[in-house]
């Protein structure tokens, strides 16, 4: 199995197939590793409750409804996918950041109220779905960066030779794009450990808004290898600890 240090040689070449849109976070692939790493960690309550949801979908798991949520956007959904900071403060104030309750933070906790409630099961899978998809968004810290460039989707790079914007470029991912397949990266990324902790879908925008203001996190117009080789462990670290982020989310809803 390649590391993380392969990958970063690969996607010198994987970069040039990044194109000028703004796509899923982290990619279909991303929202599977993180999927397939939250299913790896979920209580026997919590599983049995996720399988009985899931089992109305014919071979349904969570990696396969990871992004149930992108291809059902519409314009109400929309902006709860992402939440936008002002680029002199990453602590989230719902009123300033959040006036209407459309955002990511806000998704997550009305989804995951209605996951732990006693509404019908359709409306929980739903709910299901919705949780499994934000609790990634989330933890791609472009999904929580600043609001006058549109989360990076208006900051323009040319990477290896080819236009795109910072966003596309973060949401491509970098197994994405080494050609990894997600099981195989996900169990990769499972057997490191990190000190996640338990904190609030607001902490966590707060962690991303972070990132996105580390010295160098706005790539040169051209990016190159250097910026590459910073970058990767941070993406590593995050679809990991989103994947254990999600576990604990759905064990606390579901216990």
């Amino acid at each position: 199995m390649l590391s993380f240090s392969a990958v970063c040689r690969l996607l010198a070449v994987a970069l040039a197939s990044v194109v000028a849109t703004s796509a899923m976070a982290w990619g279909g692939h991303g929202h599977r590793i993180v999927a397939t790493i939250a299913a790896s960690q979920l209580t026997p309550k919590a599983r049995a409750e996720v399988d009985r949801m899931l089992a109305v979908e014919v071979g349904a798991t969570l990696a396969t409804i990871s992004t149930w949520a992108d291809e059902t956007r519409n314009r109400t959904t929309a902006s709860w996918h992402y939440v936008n900071f002002p680029r002199d403060s990453c602590t989230y104030s719902a009123q300033r950041d959040c006036p209407d309750g459309n955002c990511v933070v806000e998704a997550i906790n009305k989804q995951l109220a209605i996951l732990a409630s006693n509404e019908p099961d359709d409306k929980r899978l739903n709910a299901l779905k919705y949780v499994v998809h934000f609790v990634a968004d989330i933890h791609q810290p472009l999904h929580a960066g600043y609001a006058d460039d549109r989360g990076g989707n208006t900051y323009q790079i040319q990477a290896f030779g080819r236009g795109t914007n910072l966003h596309a470029l973060w949401d491509s991912g970098l197994i994405e794009n080494a050609g990894l397949d997600a099981a195989a990266a996900a169990n990769w990324l499972k057997a490191r450990t990190d000190q996640v902790g338990q904190p609030s879908a607001a902490q966590m925008a707060e962690e991303s808004c972070r990132i996105v203001g580390m010295p160098g996190f706005y790539a040169d117009r051209k990016v190159g290898q250097d910026y590459v080789e910073r970058f990767t462990p941070v993406t590593e670290r995050q679809l990991r600890v989103a994947g254990a982020r999600l576990a604990w989310v759905l064990n606390e809803a579901l216990r």
